[in-house]
């Protein structure tokens, strides 16, 4: 179990991987995001991304779901109160590898309740190590037992 006192300023923590495909990119966007250049892999291809890519939403989905099955289901965690940044700056396609990792930017202790804040930055890349999500976060957890 990882609480507050075990983030440090400046440390890096590998999020691990994972494979995106054309079916997961097409289900994702048929129920939260519709738009052509994510369910079309014919209509993409006159987009000017030039296939299919998935929707930034989804990219995020995957990001949340590599810290919380890698970091945050071990830890103490007390939820979020949100994202300062979210950006895409490049898209995602088919057979993509993304890894994910975050760097921690500040700790804190709370002023009004017994836990600790962290803030971070956090990027996925795809195989080419090419950034396609940035994030900016902030996470509370809790205190190590006295």
């Amino acid at each position: 179990m990882r609480y507050y006192e075990d983030f440090h300023v400046g440390e890096i923590i590998d999020l691990g991987s994972v494979q995106v495909n054309q079916a997961d990119i097409i289900g994702f966007a048929q129920q939260y995001d519709p738009q052509p250049m994510h369910v079309n892999p014919n209509a993409a291809s006159f987009t000017i991304y030039g296939g299919l890519i998935a929707s930034g939403w989804h990219t995020g989905a995957l990001f949340m779901s590599l810290l919380v099955r890698n970091l945050i289901a071990q830890t103490s965690s007390l939820g979020s109160p949100g994202m300062e940044e979210l950006n895409w700056p490049a898209p995602v396609r088919p057979a993509d590898t993304l890894s994910g990792q975050i760097e921690v930017l500040a700790t804190r202790l709370s002023n009004s309740r017994p836990m600790g804040i962290v803030r971070w930055r956090g990027h996925l890349r795809n195989q080419h190590d090419q950034v396609v999500m940035t994030a900016i976060g902030t996470n509370f957890f809790g205190l190590k037992p006295a």
